[in-house]
């Protein structure tokens, strides 16, 4: 398998990739919403509010997509951008796993997918674009290469709709 990303992959990824140091703390906090501690505390937050069914579904669907995308990970075997491209900013502890799908992106679609319809509408585009940074930060700390996102999407959205069934 061919591991280099596709020219328009990497003109992608250094567009977020060489945005300036200075947005690492903001872009850090909003990308913990992506990590298991995230799917955590969204179930907790449900439980506190008295919605034990979405509680459960975020808590299993949530460490199932994380543990799931650790799975695909080395099926598929693609490495992290440093690995791959020269010249690659690493924001914060370099990964030592693989980069294809993103788990962080897989979780955050997940629970957005499991949340929004339990939201008021004006609230569904925040949790959407919530998700959707979560996945851009994780390019911009040097973490993954935008396919990586892609397929975290999608793996989390899959899942979310499995758990819906």
């Amino acid at each position: 398998m061919n591991d280099q990303p596709h020219p328009v992959e990497e003109a992608a990824f250094r567009q977020l990739n060489d945005l300036p140091d200075a947005l690492h703390p903001p872009v850090w906090a909003v990308m913990q919403a992506g990590s298991l501690g995230g799917a955590l505390t969204a179930a907790a937050v449900a439980q506190l509010t008295g919605r034990r069914q979405l509680a459960a579904r975020l808590a299993l669907t949530g460490v199932g997509v994380w543990a799931g995308a650790k799975v695909v990970k080395r099926w598929v075997g693609r490495g992290r951008p440093a690995e791959l491209l020269d010249g690659v900013h690493v924001r914060g502890k370099e990964e030592g796993d693989l980069g294809f799908p993103s788990g962080h992106a897989a979780v955050a679609f997940c629970l957005a997918a499991l949340i929004a319809p339990e939201v008021p509408p004006p609230l569904r585009p925040a949790l959407w674009a919530t998700a959707a940074t979560v996945g851009a930060a994780r390019v911009y700390v040097g973490a993954h290469l935008p396919l990586d996102i892609v397929g975290g999407a999608l793996l989390g959205l899959a899942a979310a709709g499995a758990a819906e069934l």
